[in-house]
């Protein structure tokens, strides 16, 4: 019994030589990776190397100055033809997107009364000429008889006043037929120019009424551009400028026009002139109602402080650049004013120093206050471990 309870107390004993050796050694491999871990190189960050040609300066360069157009294009010449007689419809022949041709058939409105009219003036044309060559007769036989003294004067003045009133009623008679011959051929409605139906306002069989619209065509080889400009851009302007357009619908394609023609006063309500801009278009490729955004160049001003476009960032709203400064990288929040994107550069509103290094590449996962160094322009690049 007493040797039972000897061995048992050796099991513990040595259970509990085992429990503090393990918690001995916790700590000690606790206390020395602490120790490990608060050196000085473990807690200093890897500075960032960044080469030469990375790096940027404000250059004062002369940007070039556009000022920015916008508007809808609208055909230059264009026409809705009208119906000059009421009647009902007899024939279309033309739909829209049809070429036609100057002079071309393109409405006929029924003609059977206006057919009738020029019948009935034709009619009444005979009888007055008929009447008017009875009065002639009259009159001359009167003027010899009064010459023989067989009528008196007063006879002979009325068959004079009944031939006049005869020859009036002839070119009353002729007027009338002329106007009823003007109204069967503008029955007849013809192209004005040539171009493209653009739209057709009518069917056949309907009855239309004077001054009506019929068709509307359009000549799509010369376009205009409507531009509101500031009327403080105005005296920058001059008929001849030219301007380059892009225009919704054609990404890869750029457009040139030149200003016409400037209003002479500001649109009501606002103080921006209306400035047209021509815009030929040969191929047809345009279509009205496109909606076209350019730009006109004007004189060049005096240098201005530039940053290459590739080393100003956005984000939320906000413009900065990163510079290195003191060996470290800072956040610089700046103003930027016009762009030149032919040469990559963008105009700094914002004053900084002309020696101040900027990061001209985009670099990711930058963080301020980073440690920064700039190689030398002969020192090698490290090489990659294997």
């Amino acid at each position: 019994m007493k040797f039972g309870l000897t061995r048992r107390r050796v099991v513990v004993a040595l259970v509990s030589l085992l429990v503090v050796a393990g918690i001995g050694g916790a700590v000690a491999w606790r206390a020395a990776k602490k120790a490990d871990g608060g050196g000085p190189g473990k807690d200093t960050p890897v500075a960032l190397h960044f080469a030469p040609d990375e790096l940027a300066a404000v250059e004062a360069r002369a940007l070039p100055r556009w000022l920015a157009v916008s508007g809808s294009m609208q055909p230059v010449h264009q026409a809705t033809v009208k119906a000059k007689v009421s009647g009902d419809v007899r024939q279309i022949t033309v739909r829209e997107g049809e070429a036609v041709q100057a002079g071309q058939l393109l409405v006929r409105v029924d003609t059977a009364d206006l057919d009738a009219r020029v019948l009935e003036r034709q009619g009444q044309l005979q009888s007055a000429k008929a009447q008017y060559a009875m009065a002639e007769k009259t009159a001359a036989m009167n003027q010899k008889l009064l010459k023989q003294n067989f009528i008196s004067q007063n006879a002979a003045d009325n068959t004079e006043s009944t031939f006049e009133a005869a020859k009036g009623s002839v070119q009353a008679a002729e007027a009338q037929l002329k106007v009823a011959q003007n109204a069967l051929r503008d029955a007849v409605a013809t192209a004005p120019l040539s171009g493209i139906v653009a739209k057709r306002h009518v069917q056949p069989g309907e009855k239309v009424a004077f001054d009506s619209p019929l068709v509307t065509v359009v000549d799509l080889k010369e376009m205009e551009l409507q531009a509101l400009v500031p009327s403080a851009d105005i005296p920058e302007l001059r008929p001849g400028m030219t301007v380059d357009l892009a225009v919704d619908g054609f990404p890869d394609r750029k457009f040139t026009g030149r200003i016409e023609r400037i209003n002479p006063a500001t649109e009501a309500g606002t103080r921006a002139i209306l400035v047209f801009v021509g815009i030929p278009n040969p191929s047809l490729t345009l279509r009205g109602g496109m909606f076209a955004t350019g730009r006109i160049a004007l004189a060049a001003g005096g240098p201005v402080p530039t940053l290459p476009a590739t080393a100003v960032r956005t984000e939320a709203g906000q413009t900065y650049v990163w510079t290195i400064s003191d060996g470290k990288l800072a956040k610089k929040t700046v103003l930027v004013g016009r762009r030149d994107d032919d040469a990559g550069r963008v105009e700094l509103k914002t004053a900084l120093p002309a020696n101040m290094k900027v990061l001209a590449a985009k670099f990711d996962n930058l963080k301020e206050g980073a440690p920064a160094l700039v190689r030398a322009p002969d020192e090698a690049k490290p090489k990659k471990s294997s």
